[in-house]
């Protein structure tokens, strides 16, 4: 179950409601920052911007490729971990707007994750250091720490002892003939 808190809204949905959440000019500093960092090419530029205008926690070494989408709304509610790899055109929100109410929740990206390419994760989610996120995933719950998931509903493709298992012999990631790791 993800973490995330309900805030219900009467009349129209709650997206006829979102400047009695979240004020106006804040969606719009953050959609032009959002907008330049998509586009820059220049990893510690993104991330100087992502601290410093929209109050996210991002790591050393964190690398955001072209065209991420951050949560437009509440960036804040968004951190990232240490020497992490965003792919290309994913999502991160950290909010949904309802038929009926709206919902915020933390996500909480841990270090040394990779996250492939377009996809999608929602709010009230934690991915745990070391995971692996295939592309195109839609990450609709917690992965846990060292685990491979992907596809869409998401789920464990390799738990973090199978990953170490199948890397055992791998001379990047595993250990040499004499049992020492390698990295």
């Amino acid at each position: 179950m993800r973490k995330t808190e309900r805030f219900p809204v009467e009349g129209g949905n709650s997206l006829w409601h979102v400047y009695k959440t979240v004020p106006f000019l804040k969606v719009v500093k953050n959609f032009i920052v959002i907008q330049l960092a998509r586009y820059t090419p220049f990893l510690g530029m993104k991330n100087w911007l992502y601290r410093n205008f929209l109050r996210m926690k991002v790591g050393d070494q964190t690398s955001f490729a072209l065209m991420v989408m951050l949560d437009v709304m509440f960036p804040e509610k968004i951190s990232v971990g240490r020497n992490t790899v965003i792919g290309y055109n994913t999502t991160i929100l950290a909010h949904e707007y309802l038929i009926k109410e709206y919902r915020l929740g933390r996500v909480e990206i841990g270090s040394e994750v990779m996250i492939g390419a377009n996809s999608t994760i929602l709010p009230g989610v934690t991915i745990g250091d070391g995971a692996i996120v295939s592309a195109g995933t839609l990450v609709h719950k917690d992965v846990p720490a060292g685990a491979f998931v992907g596809g869409n509903p998401m789920r464990v493709i390799y738990t973090k002892e199978e990953l170490s298992a199948r890397w055992a012999d791998d001379p990047i990631y595993g250990v040499d003939k004499d049992d020492v790791p390698l990295a």
